[in-house]
Formats: C-alpha cells, sequence, structure tokens
C-alpha cells in the first residue's frame, strides 16, 4: 500500500514547491495498514513527516493581494497584511493596545505574536486545539481565566498576561519569551534557557520577530 501513495507524494512536494509559501506533509496510517499522505491533516492522527522550508518568490492570488513566500530560518519574511488581515488588524488595534498598555507589552510586540499566530482571525482553531486570536491552549485560557477563547477581548488579555509573565521568567528577552509562548516555558528551560531545537519553534520566533523588527 506505501508504494501505492509513493507517486501521489512525489506530486504533493512538487505542488507544494511551486503553490505554497509554506507546506507541511503529514502522515496517517490507518488501523488496517493503509498509509495517507496531506498538507491538511484532519484529526490528531496525522503525524508530521516533512517541515517544508519556503522558497524566496512573490505570489499574487487572483484578488491580487500578494504574499512573500520566505526563504526559511535566517531570512525574516516582510509581507503585506492581505485587505482582510488589514481590516482586523485596525478592528482589534484597540483591544490590543489597552492589554498592551495593562501589561506593559509594547503593542508591536502583541500584533506579530497575534499576526503569526491567527493572522488577526478571532475564530481561528489550530490542529492542536488552539483557538482565536492568540491561539490559546484551554490549559491556558483557564489558567488566566479566560472563558471564551473565540472572544477577542477576553483572548487579547489572556495572551497579554501570558506573554507578560514570559517576559518576566525570562528578564525581558523577547527570543525566548516568544520561544515560550510556542513551545511553552518549561521547554525552554529544559533546554538551558535557549530557543528550543524544535524546528517549529524556531520557524515561528523568526516569524514573529521578523514581524516585530521589521
Amino acid at each position: 500500500m506505501t508504494r501505492f501513495f509513493v507517486p501521489f507524494v512525489v506530486a504533493l512536494f512538487a505542488t507544494m514547491l511551486f503553490s505554497e509559501a509554506k507546506a507541511d506533509v503529514f502522515k496517517f496510517v490507518d488501523a488496517s495498514g493503509h498509509v495517507f499522505y496531506t498538507d491538511k491533516p484532519k484529526h490528531s492522527g496525522y503525524k508530521l513527516i516533512l517541515h517544508s522550508a519556503p522558497v524566496l518568490s512573490y505570489v499574487s492570488n487572483n484578488a491580487g493581494v500578494t504574499r512573500f513566500v520566505g526563504k526559511g530560518r535566517g531570512e525574516r519574511p516582510r509581507p503585506q497584511l492581505s485587505a482582510l488581515h488589514a481590516q482586523r488588524q485596525e478592528e482589534f488595534a484597540p483591544l490590543i493596545d489597552a492589554a498592551a498598555n495593562k501589561y506593559s507589552l509594547d503593542p508591536a510586540l502583541l500584533h506579530a505574536v497575534i499576526r503569526a499566530e491567527s493572522g488577526y482571525n478571532p475564530g481561528a482553531v489550530s490542529n492542536k486545539g488552539a483557538a482565536g486570536l492568540m491561539q490559546l491552549m484551554p490549559a491556558t485560557a483557564s489558567r488566566y481565566g479566560v472563558r471564551d477563547r473565540f472572544d477577542p477581548q477576553e483572548n487579547i488579555e489572556g495572551g497579554a498576561r501570558y506573554l507578560s509573565d514570559l517576559l518576566v521568567m525570562f528578564p525581558s528577552n523577547v527570543k525566548l519569551a516568544v520561544a515560550a509562548y510556542n513551545s511553552g516555558e518549561h521547554t525552554v528551560k529544559k533546554f538551558g534557557n535557549q530557543v528550543p531545537p524544535i524546528t517549529e519553534t524556531q520557524n515561528y520566533v523568526d516569524r514573529v520577530l521578523g514581524y516585530y523588527y521589521r
């Protein structure tokens, strides 16, 4: 059965290289031993087997929205916000600024995290169960008293508090705080207060700092 899917995987990889800014490949083996590959897993049974680094190019869609396709770690992306993202950014800016002021955060950093996490989409849900603008996991939401993760004000409030706590935990080290926001503070500590050698986290840090320092 695995041999049957080899041509599919090759075609899938080729499609990703030429059409997607970032496309990961996931694999799932069912109870009968059938193997499935996809870049859009539908359940938690799929396992990440390839994290594809983007190629350097600019792509315009039919709506005329230009997006940056980066080159991977070492080159911080400078993408333009889509019209929808720009609208949402403006819509939620007052809540973001208020939370940043309340928890002594740089609003630009909070914007960078939200942009990387959800693209300012309050209804975003990850395949790991994170939800809302700042992609709060259920445990984090509970920890910071967020009852409705899809409520923009509650979500931003909880995420800002968490980010503020991380900046205290890793004194004013934005890079480590951002890494911990993605992989958890215990993971960062486990690796000696360094950005964990986890591809997802390293790419996440580069993306957030790219948005923040641009």
